[in-house]
């Protein structure tokens, strides 16, 4: 259980917006044998799901300061971000697992007001895809 309970945190927290490799755990973890390969995804992918929630949540409570002198992100940056994700739309999600550019994605949607059942759908197969691939290449290729 407590080898869950890591690959839970490793990966919810490397969803935020602090930087953490829930990949390098995951992988520990699959060559360690240590749970079912199916029941480490499972946890790997909420875990980094609800940790991208975060993300999109800070974005739609950020979003009501826009007009505040403190707001990390200028009037301009703000009105590029708009304009980028009105014409690149939640299909931008599916990048949600890349790094660095992954979590901010998320965030943006949180700011541009993205339905929350859509952001679900699209980082769940987005993070879901890439710890299956990583899963399968690590067991490939032990």
């Amino acid at each position: 259980m407590m080898t869950l309970t890591a690959m839970f945190f490793a990966a919810f927290i490397a969803a935020t917006l602090i930087p953490a490799q829930s990949e390098a755990v995951l992988v520990g973890m699959l060559l360690a044998k240590s749970n079912p390969v199916s029941l480490l995804l499972l946890v790997a992918t909420v875990g980094n799901v609800l940790g991208s929630l975060v993300n999109w949540a800070i974005g739609r409570f950020l979003q009501g300061y826009a007009d505040q002198r403190w707001f990390p992100v200028s009037p301009g940056q703000l009105t590029r971000a708009s304009n980028w994700y009105a014409c690149h739309g939640w299909w931008t999600l599916l990048g949600s697992w890349l790094p660095v550019i992954g979590d901010p994605l998320v965030l943006v949607s949180g700011l541009m007001r993205e339905p929350l059942w859509r952001v679900v759908l699209v980082v769940t197969l987005a993070k879901g895809g890439r710890y299956l691939a990583l899963s399968w290449v690590t067991l490939w290729i032990v």
